[in-house]
């Protein structure tokens, strides 16, 4: 396990100090497990509601004629309200911890699902995505700090743990429209309000035995590890990160966000049919997040990235010219590979810059994010010029991004 990198006294500010949970704050006692799985089931039913805007794509391009710019532009709307405001809550909390507004965020992706489901006009579609993603912007800072305290030291573990929860979440998206969605049609989508009210329940108690943690004091100078990266080398690396994670989240949205139409033109698959596909990838994607955290506790989280961005590149490349089946199975290597990353980046960031654990989580989970966002709509606009086809060809190539893995710094290694 890397030890979490010591920064000079000027750069810190007075964040909040999370007390030691008993049993979960010392790595000798163990991860509190209830913790982690009630903060990753909340990610799962999260992150279910937010995959639902991809997965009815087909539903309101065809009843409201969309073309493919619009449909960018949706994603667009979903992911900038979420990166726009994750720093900003993560700065925040960095500041002044708010264990309940895991269950007031929440609030705004309940009544932007109900929006959607009711939306006649574009602009309206628009603000119903907004709604959701500012749900995710005050969701994700929070809780992931939540999961490093009760990680009892296994950071990549127990980062792994809340991203499966978001990953399968995700992945249940096309599954619940093929099966809910398509046949029912769009007022349906109000029916997931109630997942949304069940994830409120759940965070509200989260809150309750977040509460009592918290204890505010300023924290006193330090000085600086020996072995621990120049400050220059740590804005380097962040920007490293960024781009590594931006490569892995924009080749993820493509798929997501243009997938079923890329399988339905080629191979003329139904929209159900479609839909189960990307569940398999989605799916893939959850299990390679959950095993890249662990991974990275064991052989360390440099390894992992350089691996699980350019260990995908052979497998992009060769998508684009398989068949069904063998799309099928390369979106399946894929997902285990290029998934497995996110903990590590994540984990990485945050040992860099110890004292900003919100803002940081916020930046990962939400600039780089939208940046996805930004540049599914871009892909958008491209296929309308070109094809689909194209598109995935042009985006084989963005694991070479993880070339930039080489100008990541080596973290002091802990005392034993």
């Amino acid at each position: 396990m890397n030890k979490p990198v010591v920064v000079p006294a000027e750069m810190l500010t007075e964040p909040v100090v999370v007390a030691e949970v008993a049993g979960a704050a010392r790595p000798s006692a163990g991860p509190a497990y209830v913790v982690l799985a009630g903060i990753s089931f909340s990610h799962f039913l999260n992150d279910t509601m937010q995959s639902l805007i991809a997965s009815v794509y087909p539903i309101l391009k065809d009843t409201y004629a969309l073309d493919f710019a619009q449909i960018g532009m949706i994603t667009l709307a979903f992911q900038f309200t979420a990166s726009l405001l994750q720093p900003v809550v993560g700065h925040y909390t960095d500041k002044k911890a708010q264990p309940y507004s895991l269950a007031i965020g929440m609030a705004s992706t309940f009544f932007g699902l109900l929006l959607l489901s009711a939306a006649q006009q574009y602009l309206v579609i628009l603000v119903a995505a907004a709604l959701v993603g500012l749900g995710s912007a005050v969701f994700h800072p929070e809780s992931a700090r939540i999961a490093r305290l009760a990680s009892g030291g296994r950071y990549g573990f127990a980062q792994s743990v809340f991203q499966l929860g978001g990953s399968f979440g995700t992945s249940m998206g096309p599954v619940l429209a093929a099966l809910i969605v398509v046949p029912f049609g769009q007022g349906s989508i109000a029916w997931f309000s109630s997942i949304a009210f069940l994830a409120i329940l759940i965070l509200w108690r989260i809150g309750r035995w977040y509460a009592p943690q918290i204890k505010a004091k300023k924290t006193a100078a330090v000085q600086a590890h020996p072995d621990a990266p120049s400050s220059r080398r740590v804005v380097v690396a962040l920007l490293v990160l960024v781009a590594l994670l931006f490569s892995k989240q924009l080749y993820v949205s493509s798929l997501s966000s243009y997938y079923i139409f890329y399988l339905i033109d080629r191979f003329g698959v139904s929209t159900q049919a479609a839909q189960i596909y990307l569940f398999i990838f989605l799916a893939a994607n959850a299990v390679g997040a959950f095993l890249g955290g662990p991974l990275g506790d064991r052989f360390g989280r440099k390894i992992v990235i350089w691996i699980s961005i350019l260990g995908a590149l052979p497998f992009t490349l060769a998508l684009p010219y398989a068949g069904l089946v063998g799309s099928a199975v390369l979106s399946i290597v894929i997902g285990l590979i290029i998934s497995s990353t996110t903990s590590s980046i994540i984990v990485f960031a945050q040992e860099l810059v110890p004292h900003r654990f919100g803002m940081i989580s916020g930046v990962f989970f939400g600039v780089a994010f939208g940046i996805g966002g930004l540049g599914a709509a871009v892909l958008g606009k491209l296929a309308d010029n070109t094809s689909i086809e194209f598109v995935y060809r042009v985006c084989a190539y963005l694991p070479a991004i993880g070339l930039l893995a080489v100008f990541l710094p080596k973290l002091p290694r802990p005392t034993r």
